[in-house]
């Protein structure tokens, strides 16, 4: 048998519909997949992108100094 190539791309989208909530097994089936495969591809994608904190938006970093500057007079 021949092995299939996919383009990056394609492995973003099969990646995103895991993390939209989607089993592996079922977005596998559904793209025609082996699971391990769709697993591989999903746990590579979340070494590469580690979910850490999202940096804080203007209206957060705001009231973030807000509340340390609070607690400093507290102190």
């Amino acid at each position: 048998q021949r092995r299939r190539r996919f383009s990056p791309e394609f492995k973003d989208e099969a990646v995103k519909m895991v993390e939209s909530g989607i089993s592996v097994a079922e977005a596998a089936r559904q793209l025609g997949l082996v699971e391990q495969t769709l697993r591989n591809w999903v746990e590579a994608h979340r070494k590469k992108h580690p979910k850490g904190a999202a940096p804080l938006g203007v209206d957060e970093r705001a009231r973030l100094r807000e509340l340390e500057r609070e607690n400093q007079e507290l102190r």
